[in-house]
């Protein structure tokens, strides 16, 4: 849970400021909280470097781009803002989120037309949505909840509407699984909420082609395999293939790479990591570690010596 006494008051960027978490502030009139009208990225920074940065914003302003919404920062800004934003709260390894509503309109209506746009970037120590599971692997079920099809909405858009992954999470917890893998309406394995899915048969690593949000922790995945020798196919995926797949993970910035070990009541391969699960995930870590795909919160900032030892000086406790 996100601490906001006084000790623990994180350094937010909202519309061109920043303030604390405590006196962050949006109109109540925001389309983003109307009508969920927005878009939004999410990345992480290890080390004090955040993972490539550049495919992060490149993918919000295309997001963007797509609902005609038009982000007021051009792409090298909202680079600096988001560096600065982590530098500002002391965090070697961060949680990143940007987001981009349509704002505030004339009037509290349906209309996207004369809005100003809200512009939100917030970090916090890094956070695996997994928890403790991550490791060992988790338990999902498949959702009756369908993935909306691109049909109705592009799902290459990152867009702040999440209620029908955040039904598809309810729906299994509420039966004692920790997440739910979606299906398209023809049935097909699509992703789960906030994760893309990975299935290993035979030594050959596949993945959803269709109705999915092209990942780029997926990206990174599919990187990984192929240079380590492991051939991937990007196709159609039945939930016959999850059940009888040697190993099943998910990815994502907020949960890396994460185990599934059952899915509806059937145990999934050994019921443990499988050995390339276990190679991708710690190939991912070894490249956050390394920061070659990263760049580094300190480059090209304007933050003073005076201001950074003013911020020592009011939290004495963070590193």
């Amino acid at each position: 849970m996100l601490q906001t006494s006084a000790q623990h008051d994180r350094i937010l960027y909202v519309n061109g400021e920043f303030v604390p978490s405590s006196q962050a502030k949006i109109s109540v009139f925001d389309h983003g909280i109307l009508y969920g009208d927005g878009v939004y990225d999410t990345m992480c920074s290890w080390n004090y470097r955040v993972f490539k940065l550049d495919e992060h914003v490149d993918r919000l302003h295309e997001s963007a781009h797509a609902i005609k919404l038009d982000i007021p920062q051009s792409k090298e800004k909202m680079k600096e803002i988001i560096l600065e934003t982590v530098l500002r709260n002391h965090l070697s390894n961060a949680y990143v989120k940007v987001v981009v509503t349509r704002g505030v309109g004339a009037e509290p209506l349906l209309s996207p037309y004369n809005c100003v746009p809200s512009v939100i970037v917030f970090a916090v120590p890094y956070m695996s949505q997994a928890g403790a599971a991550g490791e060992r692997g988790i338990k999902m079920i498949v959702s009756s909840v369908r993935r909306i099809p691109n049909e109705c909405i592009s799902t290459k858009i990152k867009s702040c509407n999440y209620l029908n992954h955040v039904l598809v999470r309810m729906e299994a917890n509420e039966a004692g699984a920790d997440d739910g893998i979606e299906l398209d309406v023809e049935g097909y394995v699509c992703e789960a909420p906030g994760y893309n899915v990975f299935v290993v048969k035979r030594s050959i690593l596949l993945t959803p082609a269709d109705n999915i949000l092209l990942g780029i922790t997926r990206s990174t995945v599919i990187e990984l395999a192929e240079t380590r020798g492991v051939p991937v196919t990007v196709g159609r995926i039945q939930v016959f293939d999850l059940y009888n797949a040697d190993e099943v993970f998910l990815s994502s910035t907020a949960g890396g790479i994460v185990p599934v070990v059952q899915l509806d009541g059937r145990t999934i391969g050994s019921g443990k990591p499988g050995p390339i699960t276990k190679m991708i995930h710690d190939s991912y870590q070894s490249l956050l570690e390394s920061g070659e795909k990263s760049r580094s919160v300190r480059e090209n900032l304007t933050i003073t010596d005076e201001l950074s030892n003013a911020r020592d000086a009011n939290h004495p406790s963070n590193p």
